[in-house]
């Protein structure tokens, strides 16, 4: 009896196969095409600025900072650009007005957050659902629909042109009690019931047990709000109105564009000190951000 050749299903099997390891490597090209794209969206402008600032304006022959690629290569590398804006704009107090304001709203966003999470995380109380959604509600709510109101109120407290102005109003923000709500719930329930059976007070259950076992959150909650509070321009613009002199440097370097309206190397120096601190920070603390959000989400 003549059994059939098994070739031709070995082949097709093997035609599969190479199509599928095809579809494979051709999705998997695709999919870091566009991720070095989206890389380069996002890189190219911070590494224009630094070539801008770096660049040696005596020496640019007359070529503009818009003639691309000629502008990313600079011609002559100098930091005079960097000392001229520093020295010339007096950006030392701007800086430091941003490294107290920041720190505050840091350290105040922390302490409330915690402080608020704790309760709706490990209470037992009438009305503490209702309460955490309207918390959370509050998150689809632009922030500019509370100025006027947090203005008004700051006047009243003759709080305005003062840096507790600027950082009061944002410390109970819904973002960070929500993520230290989660991370509290992610506590085993034990380990909170053996405390309070050793006679542990509720204060010392947050912070001897609650507080280090959540440091990635924490941490990344930290991180956010120094980036977010570095960054911000309108409310702190808004509140320091009157004190100029106390602005954070997120505000000061706008001014940069009137007193060098001809000069762009300058002007880019001076949003490189504002960015680089923050951005040093992020990358030096980017794992604690990203398990601290990991944390959140589980």
């Amino acid at each position: 009896m003549i059994q059939a050749s098994p070739l031709p299903q070995s082949r097709a099997q093997m035609t599969a196969a190479r199509r599928a390891r095809v579809r494979k490597t051709v999705g998997l090209a695709l999919r870091y095409a566009l991720l070095l794209l989206i890389l380069v969206f996002a890189v190219f402008p911070f590494v224009w600025t630094l070539a801008i600032a770096v660049t040696d304006k005596t020496v640019t022959g007359g070529a503009s900072i818009y003639d691309f690629p000629a502008s990313l290569i600079p011609k002559k590398v100098t930091l005079n650009n960097f000392v001229q804006v520093y020295q010339t704009f007096s950006l030392g107090k701007y800086v430091w007005n941003s490294v107290v304001i920041t720190g505050l709203t840091v350290v105040g966003t922390l302490l409330i957050s915690a402080l608020a999470a704790y309760p709706l995380a490990r209470f037992q109380f009438p009305g503490k659902q209702i309460i955490f959604s309207l918390i959370v509600l509050t998150l689809v709510l632009p922030n500019e629909t509370n100025f006027i109101v947090n203005t008004l109120t700051l006047n009243k407290l003759k709080l305005l042109g003062t840096h507790l102005g600027v950082v009061i109003p944002t410390i109970a923000g819904a973002f960070g009690i929500f993520l230290m709500r989660q991370a509290f719930l992610a506590v085993p329930k034990a380990l909170l019931e053996a405390a309070r059976l050793d006679g542990a007070s509720e204060w010392t259950i947050l912070t001897r047990i609650m507080l280090p076992l959540t440091k990635p959150s924490m941490a990344a909650l930290g991180i956010f709000t120094l980036v977010t509070t570095w960054n911000a321009y309108f409310w702190p613009s808004l509140v320091l109105t009157a004190a100029p002199d106390l602005a954070p440097l997120s505000v000061a370097v706008l001014k940069l564009k009137g007193q060098f309206n001809y000069d762009p190397f300058n002007i880019a120096a001076g949003s490189l000190i504002m960015m680089l601190p923050v951005l040093l920070v992020f990358l030096f603390a980017q794992r604690y951000f990203m398990r601290g959000l990991e944390g959140a989400v589980k």
